[in-house]
């Protein structure tokens, strides 16, 4: 499953989850949020909270991403520098190996 699917699934899990939790919670504990002097509907305050686990799930998921993103990076950078070294290294005999390869390969006649 592709990044994008994944994060459209955790999204729609999450806005779900939390109505279905919220109104259970709402009705069961007889809940009411204020917003001032007036009483804010059930369905909104749910909505809200819902808007809010969102958003504390797409941060959750942009810090995961660049951590891992870092790991990744930096660990391509040791590699590719390993990489270069060993180049550095061997390029003599990588050098001579090309030039047999080149010299003692099978030719294929070419056809008209």
């Amino acid at each position: 499953m592709s990044f994008f699917k994944s994060l459209l699934l955790a999204i729609f899990i999450t806005l779900f989850l939390t109505y279905v939790l919220g109104s259970s919670m709402v009705e069961m504990f007889d809940i009411n949020i204020y917003m001032g002097d007036s009483l804010i509907e059930p369905l909104k305050a749910i909505s809200i909270s819902a808007l809010v686990i969102l958003l504390l799930v797409l941060v959750a998921v942009a810090i995961v991403m660049s951590v891992f993103g870092g790991i990744i990076f930096v660990s391509l950078l040791v590699l590719g520098s390993l990489a270069m070294v060993a180049i550095g290294v061997f390029w003599p005999v990588l050098l001579i190996a090309l030039v047999i390869w080149l010299f003692a390969r099978d030719k294929q006649p070419q056809q008209a």
